[in-house]
């Protein structure tokens, strides 16, 4: 039987976003593995870490933790990864390998070119968001677009999931016969969504908040990329009964709630911490606000448009796909995203529906059916490179 094997940095990478390509590859008659950072780094807890690995009991496949660092500076625990892949990669001789994210697509590529059946595997790497982008910090630019470039050469597929990155990818050189491909994220079940209800009473309840309060959400993990600060910064400026939610764990929640603290804020903020009725709490809040730094292409803020949700969002790569400013949502530059989003909370024409009807029928750009689809072929001519 071939076998493929689905390579990501952290647990959550598996469990959020690539089980359906797990179960599209079985179907394919892979047998398939998972290797990823099981013990740390992960946005999910580890009771769903734990569940997962029970799922993947349940799929027959097998799994290997490897202890791949979130930075590029952590020497030790980079060389210690590559070590444990290049092993993993000698003794089980894979077919197929489809490695995630910049960190753990550098380590994954160049064991993989190191180990011993090199010419017999074929490498599909889904860069979420590159790691060089504009308005960056230019020597970062300049050291991830290096890595991304010296990489390529040993890639069969670079997919990428935004067009800021498609086009950088356009420039590198990747193996013989090598292809880029654009596909618009990883996807969302808009049937489910559908299927979801909204229950604005037991939030308002479970918060002990007025009924007539107005609720923003953001979700995502509590660290300085998602830049939740800048929305909590902004709540002193809106009215009173203004109350923003963050669906989320992370290392900045003490220091959140801080900050709350000091701006006369904290019975504002709410930190939920990791929920897995997300959809159902969008269906229940007023607006979605996402002030991400660096974003691929965001399932949060499609999965808001697909709940008819208004959408502020910071004016960055992936985003831009996503929300034309005033067409379906709202773009505010990172440097003054306080302000600004204070301006347009509290522009009357933030209310009209016609705006957001849009998101609706843009979400189904992005519905899972159109991606899986993409992934079939891309997976099926994986056999002719």
């Amino acid at each position: 039987m071939k076998k493929a094997l689905m390579y990501a940095s952290v647990a959550s990478m598996i469990q959020q976003f690539n089980m359906n390509n797990i179960l599209l590859l079985q179907e394919l008659g892979y047998e398939v593995d998972v290797a990823c950072n099981f013990e740390f780094g992960s946005t999910i807890s580890k009771e769903k870490i734990n569940q997962l690995k029970d799922t993947l009991d349940q799929m027959n496949v097998s799994y290997y933790h490897i202890p791949i660092p979130r930075r590029i500076l952590d020497y030790k625990s980079l060389k210690q990864a590559y070590k444990q892949t290049k092993q993993l990669f000698n003794d089980k001789e894979y077919d197929l390998i489809h490695c995630h994210s910049p960190i753990g697509g550098l380590i994954c590529r160049i064991a993989n070119k190191n180990s011993n059946h090199y010419n017999d595997t074929k490498m599909i790497y889904t860069a979420h968001g590159f790691h060089f982008f504009k308005g960056n910090n230019p020597l970062k630019n300049f050291l991830f677009r290096n890595i991304e470039r010296y990489t390529a050469k040993y890639t069969d597929v670079l997919i990428t999931i935004n067009k800021e990155d498609y086009e950088a990818a356009k420039k590198f050189k990747l193996k013989e016969n090598g292809k880029i491909e654009y596909v618009p994220g990883v996807g969302i079940d808009i049937d489910k969504i559908n299927y979801i209800s909204g229950n604005r009473e037991g939030l308002i309840n479970e918060l002990h908040i007025p009924r007539d309060s107005i609720l923003l959400l953001s979700v995502g993990e509590l660290n300085e990329n998602k830049n939740h600060r800048v929305v909590i910064e902004a709540l002193p400026g809106l009215p009173d009964n203004v109350h923003y939610l963050i669906c989320g764990v992370g290392t900045l929640k003490d220091k959140y709630i801080e900050l709350s603290k000091t701006l006369k804020v904290e019975k504002r903020l709410h930190l939920l911490g990791y929920r897995d009725n997300v959809i159902e709490i969008m269906k229940s809040i007023d607006i979605f606000v996402f002030p991400s730094k660096r974003e691929g292409l965001s399932v949060a803020l499609m999965e808001a448009m697909a709940c008819d949700l208004p959408c502020v969002a910071s004016n960055i790569r992936g985003n831009r796909d996503l929300i034309e400013n005033a067409i379906n949502g709202y773009v505010i530059n990172i440097d003054e995203f306080s302000n600004q989003l204070i301006k347009v909370l509290l522009d009357k024409e933030m209310s009209k529906q016609e705006i957001y009807k849009v998101n609706i029928l843009k979400s189904e750009n992005y519905n899972i059916k159109n991606i899986l689809f993409q992934m079939r072929q891309i997976y099926e001519l994986k056999e002719n490179i």
